[in-house]
């Protein structure tokens, strides 16, 4: 089992919908569970837990997957994650060593 945090710009919902757009596309993951600060997803790749949390003009992000830090959903939600906006104002998406 893995453990990853982000803090971003983007409200808890747009996390989430970000989330939906991402895990569900690339990795093939259905939804399992969802509320207003947390989704669950799971498949043949393994499942993840996505939560965020509003603290001021930031929001913390906390992924836990039940896959090891190698697996390919690891990857992936690492890939979600540094995707997301840091600051106000920042466009987010992929790093500069990363395709579109």
């Amino acid at each position: 089992m893995a453990g990853y945090q982000r803090k971003t710009a983007l409200s808890p919902g747009e996390v989430l919908e970000c989330a939906d757009e991402v895990l569900l596309e690339f990795i093939g993951l259905t939804r399992s569970e969802t509320s207003s600060h947390s989704t669950s997803y799971g498949g043949e790749e393994g499942s993840v837990t996505i939560t965020a949390h509003r603290h001021g003009p930031y929001t913390s992000v906390v992924a836990n997957t039940d896959g090891l830090r190698t697996s390919r959903i690891d990857y992936e939600v690492q890939r979600f994650l540094n995707r997301l906006p840091y600051e106000p104002g920042d466009m987010g998406g992929p790093g500069s060593g990363e395709p579109s």
